[in-house]
């Protein structure tokens, strides 16, 4: 019997023990939701703990720590100081952005991007930005994407959302899923000049826009898994790595087959591409013998403008009928302030409105001064940004303005998402989706909010070349989808963040769409079940 009573002895002075140290560890924290710093791991089991939240976890890490926190892998490699403050995001994204790259870490673990704009530091940057400005920023793209918005809409969104309103005994949609469609669609005729035809009934499926959605789910598993580890499982191609190792081989077939075509259009004598407006034709247009664009730097270029317009814009529309449905307020401010419009719209005879389904379409220009839908969807951006988080390396040792001491080569998450939802940022209703706190008193004109604060768009130097692209397209589809139809998420839904580096929805957005009322057909049942 003694040596089992002096086994008892031992567990019982090792669980003392235990228990001193873990008490130990936790009194080194500075608020209850801080993770708990083991040896050898670090943070790394809160973190896992909580993978299945982690943008509301990381944002009450945040809360509780004063909107900055260094979070450590211990020996794993990964340290990351993370912040949501933003005198911080000024002093990264403005004062002082020449310090603070995206870094070489970025583009190893943004691989699939290659050398494009997203990746690109320093020189290689600035070439590629004033290009890429030159050709988004001018009246004749601008006019394309407007044209091409409406278009979409008119043509495809809003006959498939009309079959699943007019059809009895449908399953619900998932608007989610629809808008990725849409915006795929919309953003391959901007970028390659090419519909894909993803938003046909029957939601087809295209191996691209799975790659690009595979991708991205790896990408922000990078970020959470020791690099030697991922670097491993990528060459072997086992695990998440195999699924991008596939999705890498998809993307780069398809942009090398729409290149070689552009560039053989181009050779067609009578059938050049100099009057093509997408935004590859006029790379290839712009290259002569002596500075010619290769097909590696097309093929980076355009992936990278794919990125930015397809998932950004898709994610952001999902986010907003989600919004929309809990908040019936909202949703008969904007439908009134689309009423004037779309009486104009009914009444006119160039084809405005479409008399044969009693839907309306709005063109960018009638859109462009309706302030309540510019303040709605900028308040859906602060809650729900498209890009959770950045990602930058310092150059050189740094003090920030919260008074941390950054050394060369530490990287620096800044979370998005958390800055939407802090008081001390946005006041005590921070978390309540009130597209009022973007108008002044009277409600007639915007309210300037600097960027280092609404940080959706980026801010400073990398400041977003597409937002006005993005709002022109978020502008039509939501407008259109507003008045033409009445959308209810199904009871019971989840929705929540998917584990990427967009804002997708885990669950997508199951929804019952029915016909406003003036819009519907006389025979047609006006129900999504």
């Amino acid at each position: 019997m003694e040596p089992f009573f002096l086994f008892i002895e031992l567990a019982l002075v090792l669980c003392f023990l235990t228990a001193l140290y873990y008490r130990r560890l936790q009194s080194k924290k500075t608020s209850l939701l801080e993770p708990t710093e083991w040896p050898i791991v670090g943070h790394l089991p809160g973190l896992v703990a909580n993978i299945h939240h982690f943008h509301d976890w990381a944002t009450g890490v945040l809360t509780g720590a004063g909107y900055n926190f260094v979070a450590r892998g211990g020996r794993t490699g990964l340290r990351y100081f993370i912040t949501c403050d933003p005198s911080n995001v000024r002093h990264i994204f403005t004062s002082n952005f020449a310090n603070y790259p995206k870094g070489e870490e970025y583009a190893v673990i943004f691989d699939v991007l290659g050398g494009g704009i997203f990746n690109a530091d320093g020189e290689s940057w600035r070439r590629q930005r004033v290009m890429a400005q030159m050709l988004m920023t001018g009246p004749r793209f601008r006019a394309f994407t407007a044209r091409c918005s409406r278009d979409k809409v008119e043509r495809s969104l809003l006959p498939f959302l009309a079959h699943h309103a007019d059809g009895e005994g449908r399953p619900p949609c998932d608007l989610h899923d629809v808008f990725l469609r849409l915006t795929f669609d919309m953003t391959c005729t901007l970028v390659f000049g090419v519909d894909p035809g993803c938003l046909a009934v029957g939601l087809p499926v295209v191996p691209f826009a799975r790659a690009m959605d595979d991708a991205l789910e790896t990408l922000f598993l990078r970020h959470i898994t020791p690099t030697a580890c991922w670097k491993l499982m990528n060459v072997l191609e086992v695990g998440q790595e195999r699924k991008m190792a596939v999705a890498r081989r998809t993307i780069d077939s398809f942009v090398a087959a729409t290149v070689a075509k552009r560039r053989a259009d181009k050779l067609k004598e009578g059938e050049g591409i100099s009057n093509s407006f997408d935004l590859l034709s006029s790379y290839i247009c712009r290259e002569d013998s002596s500075d010619a664009n290769d097909d590696v730097f097309l093929r980076d270029t355009t992936v990278n403008l794919l990125l930015a317009g397809r998932d950004t814009t898709g994610a952001a529309l999902s986010w907003f009928f989600y919004l929309i449905s809990k908040n019936p307020r909202v949703e008969q401010k904007l439908l009134d302030e689309l009423a004037p419009i779309a009486s104009r719209r009914k009444g006119a005879s160039d084809d405005a409105a479409d008399t044969a389904s009693g839907m309306v379409t709005f063109d960018a220009n009638e859109l462009g001064g309706l302030v309540y839908l510019h303040a709605a969807l900028s308040e859906c951006l602060r809650l729900y940004p498209s890009v959770p988080f950045e990602h930058k390396v310092a150059a050189a040792a740094d003090v920030l303005p919260s008074g941390k001491e950054l050394k060369a080569g530490d990287k620096v998450l800044v979370f998005n998402y958390s800055m939407g939802r802090m008081k001390g940022v946005w006041g005590k209703d921070c978390m309540e989706f009130r597209p009022e706190r973007w108008l002044n008193e009277e409600g007639t004109k915007l309210r300037y909010e600097p960027s280092y604060k609404f940080i959706s768009f980026n801010a400073g130097p990398r400041t977003c070349l597409g937002k006005e692209m993005a709002f022109v397209q978020m502008k039509t589809v939501a407008a259109a989808v507003l008045w033409n139809f009445a959308v209810e998420v199904v009871p019971g839904h989840v929705v929540e963040p998917k584990l990427s580096i967009i804002l997708h929805m885990k669950n997508g957005l199951a929804v019952k769409v029915r016909r406003r009322d003036g819009t519907a057909p006389s025979s047609c049942v006006t129900a999504c079940i």
